[in-house]
């Protein structure tokens, strides 16, 4: 059976945190941090060296969220497993809580996310491209609707922001 643009799946099946492979996934973390380690330098002038054991802080909360997704008898998704990590560990009266906070605040969180929005924004697949050729012209037309309204509207709010606090 061929695949035409009619019957491709959307791709928004469930993904079963279970079944990921945490050798890999840990590999591209690393990957991550480092872009995240250039991201942040840039942004703020700190070092990777300085850097560094917060960006770890960060790498290790997240491989072992995935870790506990996977083998934890009962579900919970890895963002919730990750986010729970980070904040038992920076509990004010955790051992080594003080170090952490301290370490984590040399990271502009905002700098970590710049490079992962940006190649989510890139990251077009093959079926993508299909449903938007599925979806014809009109679907261009909204969508620059769509980017204008919402630029126009951060402008917008960004002036009113600015001259008057």
């Amino acid at each position: 059976m061929s695949k035409t643009a009619d019957n491709l799946p959307l791709g928004n099946e469930e993904l079963d945190e279970r079944r990921i492979r945490i050798g890999e996934t840990a590999i591209l973390l690393l990957i991550a941090c480092v872009i995240g380690t250039i991201s942040n330098y840039v942004s703020t002038g700190i070092g990777a060296l300085e850097a560094l054991p917060g960006m770890g802080f960060l790498y290790l909360c997240s491989v072992v969220g995935l870790m506990l997704a996977r083998f934890v008898p009962f579900y919970l998704p890895a963002v919730a497993w990750v986010s729970l990590i980070a904040i038992v560990a920076t509990i004010p009266g955790v051992p080594g809580s003080g170090w952490v906070v301290q370490q984590a605040d040399k990271i502009n969180f905002l700098s970590l996310a710049t490079p992962a929005l940006a190649y989510g924004g890139l990251a077009l697949s093959a079926k993508e491209f299909d449903i938007a050729r599925r979806s014809g012209w009109k679907i261009v037309i909204v969508a620059i609707c769509v980017m204008l309204g919402t630029y126009l509207g951060s402008v917008v709010i960004a002036d009113l922001a600015l001259r008057f606090f």
